[in-house]
């Protein structure tokens, strides 16, 4: 059986701020956490360390997290991770967007690090 210390989170955002803070939590729930500061790069960690979870912010430079987000689900259909946006773009085409390329879970910015850490768990908890 997986535990979650062997779950590994990649987490794509182009903001400082948001991947300090989201790779020290995650941490501290047990994940091995990934950082990746643009689509592109995620990409790459992706194809490198095959990571369970994606936290993928939509406005990265380079490619875009709906890209990455398509790239994943496309190209690795019975091996693609979970994958959570995380972003600014709230509008519901928008949404409705990223759960139509495959997105697991949507979460708004402004958002709340335990929210999120407590929809993370649930998701992980379904593959464990």
């Amino acid at each position: 059986m997986i535990q979650r210390n062997e779950l590994k989170v990649l987490i794509a955002d182009d903001e400082p701020s948001i991947l300090m803070s989201l790779e020290f939590l995650f941490k501290k729930e047990g994940y091995k956490v990934l950082i990746a500061r643009d689509g592109q790069e995620a990409i790459n960690m992706f194809d490198l360390e095959q990571p369970s979870i994606m936290i993928l912010d939509i406005m990265m430079p380079n490619v875009d997290g709906y890209k990455v987000c398509s790239y994943v689900k496309t190209n690795f259909k019975n091996k693609a991770p979970k994958v959570v946006f995380l972003s600014a773009k709230n509008k519901e085409t928008e949404i409705e967007h990223g759960y139509e390329l495959g997105a697991d879970l949507y979460v708004p910015k402004p958002f709340s690090t335990r929210e999120l850490i407590k929809k993370v768990n649930l998701i992980a908890t379904d593959m464990l």
